[in-house]
């Protein structure tokens, strides 16, 4: 099967300091125009576009500073919510598989929010929903590790869509930089990862653009990588974030990329049985097949960041936005502490 990918490089045009009812405005707003950008996309590539990206936090940018009330009440969409059916109203329209990452609630862990990943159907279904596993700033499921096992078990956490497109999976921005999550959703079946990136543009390579390729060729599969076209009403230089969304082949060959600003040019035709018929190939390119798993069982056993960071006693602890900051120095030490990393007087 042959068909087109869209990275679509859209504006994010921010929500932060607005009052609730301005907020959600704003987001049903960005979801008709990015709504009206994708039926144009395709109008103009053409109807064999079946499967469009889009931008890191498109509909909202990121928390900066707001607390986690304020930010759900203004910026989080919920499962099922009206937001949501707006945007499987947007794909069906369409007639696209469309990848949308924004932060949104989860009823069984209240007073928190995750930064998701969802693809909708050409029908309109929700067909993946994948909350980011690394971050920063924002909570994760590995925040509250456990109970989230218990509602979702670890399919949940490392979803794959088998859809007429391939097996679809999501990766959220700087977890590119991570080579065990690509290879998780891989080793359950994913060829096209879903990258939705808001991320610095660069005429050089930066640590995620080198990174793409790498997770293509490591996995052998398809990277369709959405960066933002600048995030807009925000302190920072609105352009910062701009250009370089593209789709690299299973051999790691940037098939397409955009330049700056507002782009549908980062689209290229996936070709589904080329990527099958590689994989199914013999020889020393084949790099699945040549994978020796059990020789890294026991470096894995441990841990680096705590889990758990959000739960107490089994239960959800809210927290504030310091515990972020205070849990990635406590991490630190103790990577000092067990010789992992050393300090410069150490050497």
């Amino acid at each position: 099967m042959r068909y087109r990918a869209l990275a679509l490089q859209t504006a994010c045009h921010a929500i932060n300091g607005l009052d609730p009812i301005q907020a959600r405005r704003k987001i049903a707003d960005a979801i008709d125009r990015i709504g009206r950008q994708i039926s144009a996309s395709k109008g103009f590539i053409g109807p064999d576009l079946k499967l469009v990206v889009l931008p890191e936090y498109a509909l909202t940018s990121f928390p900066m500073g707001e607390s986690f009330p304020a930010w759900i009440e203004s910026a989080c969409l919920a499962p099922g919510g009206p937001e949501h059916d707006s945007l499987a109203a947007v794909a069906q329209r369409a007639g696209v598989y469309l990848a949308v990452n924004a932060y949104e609630t989860d009823p069984h862990f209240p007073g928190l929010y995750f930064q998701a990943c969802v693809i909708f159907s050409d029908s309109g279904e929700t067909s993946l929903r994948y909350r980011r596993l690394v971050s920063m700033f924002a909570p994760t499921p590995h925040d509250v590790w456990q109970r989230y096992l218990d509602h979702y078990g670890e399919e949940g956490v490392f979803p794959v869509a088998d859809t007429p497109l391939g097996r679809l999976a999501c990766i959220a921005s700087e977890e590119i930089l991570y080579p065990e999550i690509a290879r998780a959703l891989t080793l359950r079946g994913a060829e096209i990862f879903l990258h939705s990136t808001s991320e610095v543009g660069s005429p050089d390579l930066t640590p995620k653009d080198i990174c793409k390729r790498a997770r293509a060729i490591e996995n052998l599969a398809v990277v369709v990588s959405a960066n933002s076209a600048g995030i807009l009403d925000y302190p920072i230089p609105s352009q910062s974030t701009d250009g370089m969304s593209k789709i690299v082949d299973w051999q790691g060959k940037v098939l397409v990329e955009a330049g700056y600003g507002e782009s549908m040019v980062a689209n290229a035709e996936i070709d589904l049985a080329g990527l099958r018929a590689w994989r199914n190939r013999p020889g020393m390119g084949n790099l699945l097949a040549r994978q020796r798993l059990e020789l890294f069982r026991s470096t894995y056993a441990g841990s680096i960041h705590p889990a758990e960071t959000m739960l107490e006693e089994g239960e959800v602890r809210v927290p504030e936005r310091a515990v972020f900051a205070r849990t990635h120095k406590e991490t630190l030490a103790r990577l000092r502490a067990a010789s992992i990393i050393r300090t410069e007087d150490n050497d």
